[in-house]
């Protein structure tokens, strides 16, 4: 019963915490210039920004193993095509670099735990 408790309380948290990316890509998006270039990036990073949180609240509420593993495949993706982006929108420096280190490390801690779960779940 404590090991239910805890895996639905880290299900919780963890869409709360994809939940808080997506508002932080977001918000990190309106700094990008509006010239076409900068316009395809900011289209870019707040699709895969944003699609990991609502991947994975699908994700808790899939109807079998295979569609779970689907949707954790899908989060492992978007986070790390999302890294992708955050790394061409400091190397064009669209972002302060105190801010774009702050949501690269939220990134790379998301990817992390998505690989985990995804690894952990091979069954």
């Amino acid at each position: 019963m404590v090991k239910d408790y805890d895996v639905k309380k880290f299900a919780r948290d963890l869409e709360c915490r994809t939940k808080m990316f997506a508002i932080q890509i977001i918000r990190l998006s309106q700094n990008i210039p509006n010239t076409s270039e900068g316009r395809v990036i900011k289209n870019q990073v707040t699709k895969s920004g944003t699609s990991i949180g609502a991947n994975y609240r699908e994700a808790n509420r899939a109807r079998s193993k295979a569609d779970f593993r689907n949707k954790i495949r899908i989060c492992e993706s978007e986070a790390s095509e999302t890294q992708y982006w955050l790394e061409i929108i400091r190397e064009c420096r669209f972002a302060e670099e105190e801010d774009i280190q702050a949501v690269l490390k939220e990134c790379s801690e998301l990817l992390a735990l998505f690989t985990a779960i995804r690894t952990r779940n091979q069954f």
